[in-house]
This record gives C-alpha cells, structure tokens and sequence, in this order.
C-alpha cells in the first residue's frame, strides 16, 4: 500500500508536466478517480442544471462509485502512464 500510494502521489505530480493537455474527458476521468481515491464515493446533491462543469464533475466521480481506494489509485497511475 506504501508504494502504491508513493506512485499515486507521483503520478499526481507528473499529471501536471504532460508535455500535451488532455482532453476534457480524459480530465474528468482522471478527477473522478482522484477524488475516489483520495474521498471515496461521491457525496451530497448532484449540482443543479446550471452548473455544467459542477454536473459534469459529478456524474464523472459518480461512475467511479464502489472503487476501492487502491483500485481508484491503480486506474489513476495507470492512466497518467498512458498519457506519457
């Protein structure tokens, strides 16, 4: 767990010097499965109609509901790698 949660950590950091910007959905994944890994499942009201990239976070952290917090890690990591 101590080094998964070290690679985590270090693909959080290499997420942010991508030598390309991911695409919008790509960022959404990688945000849903940040906060599944880091809060767990999605919590509280779904934003309202108005409140498209709040919705649209949401939704996405949503599809990630009942991942672990070392599967959230792993499908993270694996991700970021892809991006390289």
């Amino acid at each position: 767990m101590a080094n998964l949660k070290k690679s985590f950590q270090k693909a959080t950091e290499e997420v942010k010097s991508l030598d390309e910007r991911p695409s919008d959905e790509t960022m959404l994944k990688l945000y849903a499965l940040y906060k599944q890994a880091t809060a767990g499942d999605v919590s509280g009201a779904r934003p309202g109609l108005f409140d498209l990239v709040g919705r649209a976070k949401y939704d996405a952290w949503a599809e990630e509901k009942g991942k672990t917090e070392e599967q959230a890690m792993q499908a993270y990591i694996d991700l970021v790698e892809s991006l390289k």
